[in-house]
């Protein structure tokens, strides 16, 4: 049966209205892109233009208003974040600008970190892990120095699961996700990243606490738990190397 004309009609002022409202969020929420690739843009190489950032998490936004699902309860802004944030890290990824030399000392140091809390059933300690990777302390300082402005993992970055990549807090959007951390159930993922925060060490639970939930600057959370930024830093990056070890333990077993 053809449509009517009032049918038509219809349907081409509905598809204007979902024109607008889409382009009414794109609007809105684009300084939130900016935002976040200026947050992301801080903790990388100088040579990183940030512009590129900002046009890899525009083509999240959108992808965030067309896929977005209210009926999941999840709010937009949330969702947005996520999305802005997976596109910013694919650019990232893409642009594989991590040296080498790098990759191979941050592998060493999960390793480490993973072999000996694996041993310990504890959290290591700086000397512990110094001594198994055969460094001084001041070897062993100035080797997270030199990691510390990589962002190994958070909450929202991915990591390695049969050679593909999973974004944790999309996953938690959307418990449908045909993934590993889907498959493994939502109610469970929260649970084990929520238990692999609260095992870290007081001081890195801080710090995680207070960069990834509170919104802080690392020279923020200096002031506030009264220590150098560089040295906030450093306990960031041990924070995350656990978590790394951890939610990696949890989809590989």
């Amino acid at each position: 049966m053809k449509k009517s004309c009032n049918q038509i009609a219809e349907n081409i002022q509905h598809g204007k209205e979902d024109f607008t409202r889409r382009e009414r969020l794109i609007m809105e929420y684009a300084p939130l892109v900016k935002y976040i690739a200026n947050r992301v843009a801080m903790r990388l190489p100088p040579h990183i233009e940030v512009a590129d950032l900002v046009d890899a998490g525009i083509l999240g936004l959108i992808d965030a208003v067309e896929k977005f699902d209210p009926s999941k309860g999840v709010k937009f802004k949330t969702y947005a974040e996520i999305r802005i944030r997976g596109a910013i890290l694919d650019e990232l990824r893409a642009m594989d600008w991590i040296p080498r030399s790098i990759r191979k000392m941050i592998n060493q140091m999960v390793n480490a970190y993973h072999e000996l809390e694996q041993r310990l059933r504890r959290p290591a300690e700086d000397e512990e892990i110094a001594e198994l990777l055969g460094l001084s302390m001041e070897g062993f300082h100035e080797l997270i120095r030199q990691t510390a402005g990589i962002s190994l993992i958070s909450l929202d970055m991915m990591v390695d699961y049969d050679d593909k990549k999973r974004n944790i807090l999309s996953c938690l959007a959307d418990p449908k996700s045909d993934d590993a951390f889907g498959m493994l159930g939502l109610g469970e993922v929260k649970d084990a990243v929520a238990k692999a925060i609260g095992d870290l060490p007081q001081k890195e639970k801080q710090v995680i606490s207070l960069y990834y939930y509170e919104q802080l600057t690392m020279k923020e959370i200096g002031k506030v738990l009264d220590l150098t930024e560089s040295r906030v830093s450093q306990i960031h990056t041990k924070a995350i190397l656990r978590l790394k070890v951890r939610i990696q333990s949890l989809i590989h077993r």
